[in-house]
This record gives C-alpha cells, structure tokens and sequence, in this order.
C-alpha cells in the first residue's frame, strides 16, 4: 500500500506537469493517494486496538 501512496504521488506530480488542458487525471491521483493513506492509518489503528501490533510499554 505504501507503493501505492507513493506512485500515486508521482502520478498526480506528472500529470499535473503534463496536462495543461485542465483534466482531472491529476486530482483522481491525488485523491488515491489520500484514499490510500487513510486506509493506512485506519489498519494501523485496528492492529494495535486487536493487538495484533504491541504498545510501548516500559
């Protein structure tokens, strides 16, 4: 997934760079890209919620 984010960062830098004719390649990209990393954060939370990722303890 976070291949995903990243590729999906340098889409939307290279269509925004590319089509000057107003298009909506590049706000497509860049919400992927959000999209992606909210999913991220969200999976995150649920692994440690379940456990599945410690917490820090001392």
């Amino acid at each position: 997934m976070l291949i995903g984010v990243v590729g999906s960062l340098f889409s939307g830098l290279f269509f925004l760079y590319k089509d000057r004719n107003g298009s909506q390649r590049t706000a497509k990209a860049l919400t992927l890209r959000i999209s992606l990393s909210i999913a991220i954060f969200l999976l995150l939370l649920l692994g440690f919620r379940f456990g599945l990722i410690p917490g820090y303890t001392q």
